[in-house]
């Protein structure tokens, strides 16, 4: 007989199998020589006796047997090694495993080895954090007459560096009075806006930690995964069912919504995700971040209930612009034209049904360009231009940044043109007139407490829920 055995511990996690005889050494079969019986006159009074003589046996170990099991402990021990007793199990037996709880140990994410789903929570929840936003929202008595309340909303985020800087959504803090964030360990800190990017629903917060060293995240790359990679988020859905643990997998890569003219590449994806969930951590199967959820839909534009539809920014879309923000309290590498760009259908003197027509902002990178009022741009770069949107989408893409150059093709008394253009950055865009945020974000896009407002007729309707229908921006 042969005895096989696992050895698991050697490093390179290989399985290798050894075969051993058994203690007693190998034994080989030898054939009985063959008996011849003997005959027994009394072979027949053998047998009746030999019968008599089983079925006494029988009936006693009957009698026997019966009254062990009438007097037995019905209670069953537990198995050292976690496994069901071995006994037969009866009608109003309770099995009960000796499988005592694994010791805590330390986990720390490193990236180069992969976790699992408890590893990755107690590696990362002291890195992430509850967020509640409190604002003053106008609304209307049923006289229409505007009246402002209080309000508070709940989303969540995660600690970027040690010295208290955290990452969340933009709509969750948009508007904000007041911001409090609180850790796992019930330590509670007032937050101040740093700074927010709407247009990639970013924003960062710090906290004053002390001499206390807040435990940071550590970034991976959003560009390393892939679809059917598995993927977890911690974060605070409803707004009260705080350090929460969902996971899932990745069900699609560069999923392009367009709302308003910016573009959003997003991470798809089927793990649960709730009002308050929003701004937290999307977590890799080695426990690092990477992305940033941001939103889910509860149902496509014909009303066809979905589920299982969770979106998060990839982290490498967005770092640059989050360290911008910490440096400069808000990001100033968006490519800036200089234009007011209209639909050149809605415009007769145009002459044209497609492209953008533009109004030039003086001093702009536009008219530094040699373009001016009147122009229908057709064209940027290789990227064709029918409407005012699509201007807004290729100026605003992630293709270009401030200082970068660009060809812009555009039609000026029914001629056609081509001028080259360096894209100054937004920051050098002129102040336009301030818009109460409650006309634009009504319910702080974080959760509220109540669970009505979340049905969607639309992607378009849900997102403008979210970020604001009026959060695009409208010049380029």
């Amino acid at each position: 007989m042969y005895n096989d055995y696992n050895d698991q511990n050697r490093s390179d996690s290989e399985y290798h199998y050894s075969y051993r005889s058994d203690d007693s050494g190998f034994q080989p079969e030898q054939t009985p020589a063959p008996v011849t019986p003997k005959k027994n006159k009394r072979g027949r009074a053998g047998k009746a006796v030999a019968l008599v003589l089983c079925g006494a046996l029988l009936i006693g170990g009957g009698f026997g047997a019966g009254w062990y099991l009438n007097n037995r402990d019905d209670t069953p021990a537990a198995s050292v090694s976690g496994e069901p007793p071995e006994e037969e199990n009866r009608d109003g037996q309770i099995q009960i495993s000796g499988r005592e709880k694994a010791p805590a140990t330390t986990v720390s994410v490193t990236g180069g080895e992969k976790l699992t789903f408890p590893q990755v929570y107690k590696a990362n929840v002291d890195s992430c954090v509850s967020i509640n936003v409190s604002s003053t929202k106008v609304g209307y008595n049923i006289f229409g007459q505007p009246v402002q309340r209080e309000a508070v909303s709940s989303g969540s985020g995660f600690i970027l560096t040690a010295d208290g800087y955290i990452v969340t959504n933009c709509h969750v803090v948009s508007g904000a009075t007041g911001v409090q964030v609180t850790l796992d360990d019930g330590t509670v800190y007032s937050a101040e806006v740093v700074g927010s990017d709407a247009d990639y629903d970013i924003a960062v917060l710090k906290v004053d930690p002390g001499d206390t060293k807040l435990k940071p995240v550590v970034l991976g790359s959003s560009d390393s995964l892939e679809v059917g990679e598995e993927v977890s988020t911690i974060g605070n859905p409803l707004g009260e069912l705080t350090f929460s643990l969902t996971h899932g997998i990745v069900s699609c890569l560069d999923r392009e919504i367009n709302l308003d003219g910016t573009p959003f590449n997003m991470i798809q994806v089927d793990t649960a995700i709730n009002p308050g969930n929003s701004g937290g951590p999307l977590f890799n199967s080695y426990g690092e971040v990477v992305g940033i959820v941001t939103a889910k839909t509860s149902s496509t534009g014909d009303g066809t209930a979905a589920e299982g539809l969770g979106f998060a920014i990839p982290i490498n879309d967005v770092l640059h612009m989050i360290k911008d923000i910490m440096e400069n309290g808000r990001v100033t590498s968006h490519a800036y034209m200089g234009v007011t760009p209209i639909d050149a259908v809605q415009v007769p003197q145009s002459g044209l049904r497609s492209g953008a027509y533009i109004e030039v902002v003086e001093g702009g990178p536009a008219e530094k360009a040699g373009l001016q009022t009147g122009d229908v741009i057709t064209m940027v770069d290789t990227e064709t231009i029918t409407s005012a949107n699509d201007l807004r989408s290729a100026v605003g893409s992630k293709s270009y940044q401030s200082g970068d150059k660009a060809t812009i093709t555009y039609v000026r008394n029914g001629k056609v043109y081509t001028t080259d253009i360096t894209f100054g950055s937004t920051t050098e865009m002129p102040e336009e007139e301030a818009v109460p945020q409650s006309a634009v974000q009504p319910d702080n896009g974080g959760y509220d407490g109540s669970y009505g407002g979340y049905g969607y007729g639309s992607m378009e309707d849900f997102f403008n829920e979210f970020f604001g229908g009026g959060y695009g921006r409208q010049a380029a």
